[in-house]
């Protein structure tokens, strides 16, 4: 296995925030200054509209987004519109491709098997939809996959409805798919949902085995490699 980092955030991140540090890194992994690192947080709430991104998918004005507390980015990302929240655990693996993820069809089955066997960790049964990125539950989406290739280093990423405030999702057509419901940890499970951080070590130990990484985990409020605290402060 490849030996990778891995680091968690505890508080949620803005999502301008994640995004600059994911810019670093990923420049520091095509110059392959650092390993393979994957970044796992929770976004302060926030839409973002893929390069597929439609604005008539945006239910909202971005006066009213603005008054809600949302935050609205267009970005660079594969997919359409999502929204980004606390209680979702968003993964971004910064990865350079090879092996079974050799192509984006290859690296995508690898994220929505990690989300699907994640759901089965739970007693939940995932599956895929033909034509559709993502993770899917008889309750509705819970899972959407939205990433981007640099000289076949991997950024963006996956996210996964733990207990999200799904009201968020009905400011949008989440991922453009008109009439489909969206899921979480909670609406499924209620009071058995599992707490945040035993999901994210669940995402975090199917998405080892599955993309055959050997993660180093580090808190981001933790002591952290010299290469890595650098790119993480943008210094």
């Amino acid at each position: 296995m490849m030996k990778s980092w891995i680091v968690h955030f505890k508080n949620p991140v803005p999502y301008q925030t994640g995004l600059d540090m994911q810019h670093r890194i990923l420049k520091a992994r095509q110059e392959d200054r650092i390993p393979d690192t994957v970044l796992l947080l929770q976004h302060t709430p926030v839409v973002t509209l893929g390069n597929r991104g439609r604005d008539h998918y945006l239910l909202k004005t971005k006066e009213e987004y603005r008054t809600m507390g949302i935050d609205l980015f267009r970005t660079e990302r594969g997919g359409d519109v999502t929204f980004h929240g606390p209680g979702q655990w968003v993964l971004y693996p910064i990865l350079r491709l090879g092996g079974n993820e050799a192509d984006s069809h290859g690296y995508l089955s690898n994220l929505e098997e990690v989300a699907i066997q994640t759901l089965g960790s739970f007693g939940i049964k995932g599956f895929r939809k033909e034509g559709k990125s993502g993770a899917w539950t008889q309750a509705g989406k819970i899972a959407a996959i939205g990433f981007r290739l640099k000289k076949w280093v991997s950024f963006h990423g996956m996210s996964f409805n733990v207990s999200p405030d799904l009201s968020g999702f009905q400011t949008i057509v989440p991922c453009g798919l008109v009439g489909e419901s969206v899921a979480s940890l909670k609406t499924i499970l209620g009071k058995d949902c599992p707490a945040m951080e035993e999901v994210g070590e669940t995402l975090l130990n199917h998405f080892s085995s599955i993309c055959q990484r050997d993660l180093d985990r580090f808190d981001a409020d933790g002591e952290l490699p010299a290469e890595l605290t650098e790119l993480m402060e943008g210094s």
